[in-house]
């Protein structure tokens, strides 16, 4: 049994931690550091980090953060943003990341899924997704570029794909939920929770323990990434947990999870 995450999800652009809505209007919150640890104390399952301008410089800028990071915080610790080759997965790792999430270089490259998930384990490849409900309504076209490029994707033949080539978790983010505090795109989510046999975390919306609910009883979903919601203290750890609780939902502390990790290596 996969056991249930909360995910903090931690977006940075140079020294800070920022906020944005549909992945514009970046705002600053502060020291994504301070912030990590503050989560961590409060029982957070996992940090994610994100460097929201990785590609428009062509790398990866959280090797200090992550190093910093890891010497305080023992969860783990999912990089993505300007990941680009294996040497730069190899770089993440080193620097005290457990897992790193691709997604503008696996759409340009799908081998580097592949590669990675054969060099590093499955477990360590995470495939980020932007997706956006298409014009029509109907179904789902996979961005790049902090939400800003098509890519022509289908998301849940991209995530299917993905798959088949070794990715061993699914980050799914909903750009047109992204900030807005209005609840997860829960359609969207089981869409690809039901088309994947691996975890898949929703990522776009919270706002309230409500929203984390909703998704959770009717997605499929096993992780959820927030951001503003815990930013600007709209909802506690504490508060997810104790609805989490109360809908029947278990949170198994990471420290108790099922070693799954041997099998791939």
């Amino acid at each position: 049994m996969i056991p249930f995450r909360l995910i903090a999800r931690l977006d940075i652009k140079g020294p800070n931690l920022i906020k944005g809505i549909c992945l514009e209007g970046l705002r600053v919150v502060g020291n994504p550091g301070e912030f990590a640890l503050e989560y961590y104390r409060h029982g957070v399952d996992e940090i994610l980090y994100m460097d929201a301008v990785a590609a428009l410089y062509g790398r990866n800028s959280l090797g200090e953060l992550l190093r910093s990071t890891a010497r305080n915080i023992f969860v783990p610790i999912t990089v993505g943003g300007g990941i680009r080759s294996a040497d730069d997965v190899r770089a993440m790792l080193r620097c005290g990341a457990d897992k790193v999430a691709v997604n503008t270089a696996a759409i340009a490259n799908p081998d580097l899924i592949a590669e990675t998930a054969e060099t590093f384990g499955s477990q360590c490849m995470v495939l980020s997704i932007e997706a956006k409900r298409r014009p029509s309504g109907e179904g789902w076209e996979a961005y790049v570029e902090n939400g800003r490029e098509h890519t022509g994707l289908d998301v849940v033949d991209w995530a299917r794909k993905a798959v088949d080539l070794g990715a061993g978790e699914i980050l799914l983010t909903s750009v047109d939920r992204d900030g807005t505090c209005k609840g997860f795109d829960v359609d969207l989510v089981e869409a690809v929770c039901r088309a994947v046999s691996v975890p898949v975390i929703a990522s776009g919306g919270m706002g309230s323990p409500e929203h984390l609910v909703e998704v959770v009883r009717n997605s499929g979903t096993s992780a959820v990434a927030v951001a503003s919601a815990l930013h600007y203290r709209r909802c506690t750890l504490e508060d997810a947990r104790s609805s989490l609780a109360e809908a029947g939902v278990g949170i198994v502390p990471h420290n108790e999870w099922p070693d799954t990790a041997g099998s791939d290596g």
